[in-house]
């Protein structure tokens, strides 16, 4: 497939994406400790050069659902799209597993999740984006039984086939640390299954290190690895039948981190230079005098 999208970040498993006159958001969330500032958090300025909005939401839990998405039920253009297992007083269209539904020219159909809830495969602008939700192969090997641990590969196995042949040119899909060891088996399998030609880690709980690591790591012939790690970084990815073209525009606060890194950077090699030049002096421990030139 061919297209233009937009990915911003927000926080956790939040995105939000653009294609066309399109605008989707993902499980959008603030954050526990007010990770999202207001002046990072989504508002109406954000769709304003779009004809429809579509929110998702894959499952119930807080990490993933954020109320104040309902503080744009009032526009028209607006619509929710949310797992069929919500709660009662949530509102939107409710997807179980295998429905699809359509919104103008996007299509939506939901898929298995090895949690609550659902994943969404969204086809728009040409482009095909999948949005796993808490769909991941969730094994806790330091901590589960080997029985455990088989039931959950079963699970997570049979839901990633159901999905077998179908193009994915941009996933977003967890990359969970908590997990320990192999941590990152599902998102492993999911590319080598899949085969998705931007594949970006979520769900990463603040680890950003594990986010731009795996992003690198990941990379195969067919699959390209994309972090985004701070409020409100954007990316502007461009799918054509030859190749990508990835333009990532970092945040104040990222482009002031990589400056504080770098300065520290210079600043050790400065101190490696000197200890190396104080080792190697071969007056500096020597009680030989030192001829004073200057007379």
């Amino acid at each position: 497939m061919s297209g233009k999208a937009t990915v911003t970040y927000f926080h956790h498993s939040g995105f939000m994406v653009a294609v066309g006159e399109t605008l989707m958001v993902f499980d959008y969330w603030r954050g526990e400790n007010g990770e999202i500032k207001e002046s990072m958090a989504l508002s109406e300025k954000d769709f304003k050069d779009f004809s429809q909005v579509l929110f998702f939401v894959s499952h119930e839990h807080p990490d993933h659902y954020d109320k104040v998405i309902y503080d744009f039920a009032h526009l028209s253009k607006v619509h929710y799209i949310i797992s069929e297992d919500m709660p009662s007083d949530a509102k939107g269209d409710r997807m179980g597993v295998g429905e699809t539904r359509r919104y103008g020219d996007v299509k939506v159909k939901a898929y298995g999740s090895t949690d609550l809830g659902v994943s969404f495969y969204i086809h728009c602008g040409g482009l095909n984006i999948f949005f796993a939700g808490d769909l991941n192969l969730w094994h806790w090997r330091e901590e589960s039984t080997l029985r455990q641990i088989t039931q959950a590969e079963h699970m997570y196995y049979a839901c990633v086939e159901q999905m077998q042949g179908m193009p994915i040119d941009l996933c977003m899909f967890p990359v969970d640390p908590r997990m320990g060891g192999m941590y990152e088996a599902g998102a492993n399998h999911f590319i080598m299954a899949m085969k998705p030609r931007v594949f970006i880690p979520m769900h990463w709980h603040g680890r950003m290190e594990v986010a731009t690591g795996y992003a690198r790591r990941c990379r195969t012939k067919y699959t390209e690895g994309l972090a985004l790690t701070f409020p409100r970084e954007k990316a502007e990815i461009s799918f054509e039948s030859r190749g990508l073209d990835i333009r990532v525009f970092p945040t104040e606060e990222r482009e002031n981190m990589l400056k504080r890194k770098m300065r520290s950077n210079q600043a050790e090699n400065v101190r490696e230079v000197l200890d190396a030049f104080e080792e190697s002096d071969p007056f500096a421990e020597s009680d030989l005098p030192v001829e004073d030139m200057t007379e």
